[in-house]
């Protein structure tokens, strides 16, 4: 039998280049270097993910392509290209390899924070190092607490020295593995209202990197494991402390909810896509048809066409609701002041998509075996990965309140919580 425990050393020699990376400044150039990609890590997906080995050499070769710093901020150096082109970029990497697609997600929604505020010199720093090519990675949620929500971490200032200690211990550390800065998310003093976000990295004395914990079924290859905080200092620069958290309503607009739901919706929309194109490669290739069918191929066989038909529109009615949602964050930011309604518009354009997206990426990712037969879950063919990774990967922020919040503006006007992802 292969040897199925993790590796977390890279199984091709590594990818990334001396040179910086280029600065990809048009949506064009994007989305050929996010098919030129794809392209290189679908061939090895299957392995990967039946071996659980770490993607490292395939997340270089992302940070040499520049796509790490298509988000950055034109006043910071970078090209700014839209949250509609990021979130195709997301969708055909996802196609390819849905763990790193995620393993890319935090980088990207951090980013977007750092907009909000810090310290004086630290979004210039972190944006400097993702135009050379950083990946960012996060240290946010735990176990054990009441709900998802709570967070036990803690983080304290010295006053007289300016420096800050973290203790805590982490878990679904996602984009760690491969990272260069970490977000810590931690209670400033134990206090709950009271939140800040400290960078540091993987070599940060007291800072155990402890990834190989992972043994979902799904999403094998994130890594997403523990973090192990014990005494972790990190100097004021690297600190964002907002202050205490104000009443929900008291909240300005946001769009930073909605964009972090689209990018993960077109994970699993990706991954849609990938099993209806390898489900369909399947049966044209090695799938036999039913005896009373009376026909040669199990690709002529009239089911089996209808329901390929159904699943076909069902993909593409989830592409185009992504590609929706992902373009009304866009026309919020163009508007001279961001307005609750608008941001409103937005976090229910993307949940609308991110809800059906869970629904009919479960269903089309299953449905496959139907058609494809007893042969199509051999091992050997990594079919089943499409549908172990969408039910993993959507069982984020449950589509049960989205549709909940959706619901409640359509029959009651009621804006979408703040202070929630929905």
């Amino acid at each position: 039998m292969p040897d199925t425990s993790p590796t977390l050393t890279p199984d091709a020699p590594s990818l990334l280049t001396s040179e910086r990376p280029p600065v990809l400044g048009t949506s064009a150039e994007a989305l050929t270097a996010a098919d030129a990609i794809a392209a290189l890590i679908t061939p090895g997906a299957a392995v990967r993910d039946r071996e659980r080995r770490a993607p490292l050499a395939e997340l270089q070769a992302i940070a040499s392509s520049g796509l790490l710093a298509i988000a950055v901020p034109r006043e910071h150096g970078g090209p700014e290209l839209p949250r509609a082109t990021i979130t195709e970029v997301f969708r055909r990497i996802a196609r390819a390899d849905s763990s790193i697609a995620q393993l890319l997600l935090t980088h990207f929604v951090v980013q977007e924070s750092l907009r909000a505020g810090g310290p004086a010199g630290l979004a210039a720093r972190i944006y400097a190092d993702v135009l050379a090519g950083a990946q960012i990675g996060n240290a946010f949620s735990e176990r054990g607490g009441r709900t998802a929500a709570d967070n036990a971490t803690v983080a304290g200032r010295d006053e007289a020295t300016g420096r800050w200690r973290i203790d805590g211990r982490k878990y679904y550390a996602t984009g760690a593995l491969g990272a260069s800065w970490i977000a810590v998310g931690a209670q400033r003093d134990g206090r709950a209202d009271h939140r800040v976000t400290l960078f540091v990295t993987p070599e940060t004395p007291g800072l155990d990197l402890r990834l190989d914990e992972w043994s979902a079924f799904g999403q094998r290859t994130t890594f997403s494991g523990g973090v192990l905080l014990d005494g972790v200092e990190v100097d004021d620069a690297l600190v964002a402390d907002p202050g205490p958290a104000p009443r929900v309503a008291e909240l300005p607009p946001s769009l930073w909810g909605a964009y972090d739901q689209v990018l993960h919706a077109a994970i699993d929309v990706g991954v849609a896509r990938a099993a209806l194109e390898d489900g369909a490669a399947f049966v044209r290739t090695a799938a036999r048809p039913r005896p009373e069918a009376g026909v040669d191929r199990a690709s002529d066989e009239p089911h089996v066409l209808r329901r390929f038909g159904e699943l076909s529109a069902r993909v593409a009615a989830l592409e185009a609701l992504l590609a929706r949602g992902a373009a009304t964050i866009d026309d919020a930011l163009a508007l001279p002041v961001l307005t609750d309604q608008a941001a409103a518009d937005a976090s229910l354009a993307v949940a609308q998509a991110k809800a059906l997206t869970q629904d009919l990426g479960v269903d089309v990712t299953s449905a496959i075996f139907e058609l494809a037969g007893t042969s199509a879950t051999d091992e050997e063919h990594g079919l089943d990965r499409h549908w172990r990774n969408v039910r993993t990967h959507s069982l984020h922020d449950p589509a049960r309140w989205k549709y909940v919040a959706i619901g409640d503006h359509l029959l009651n006007g009621t804006l979408p919580p703040r202070d929630q992802l929905i």
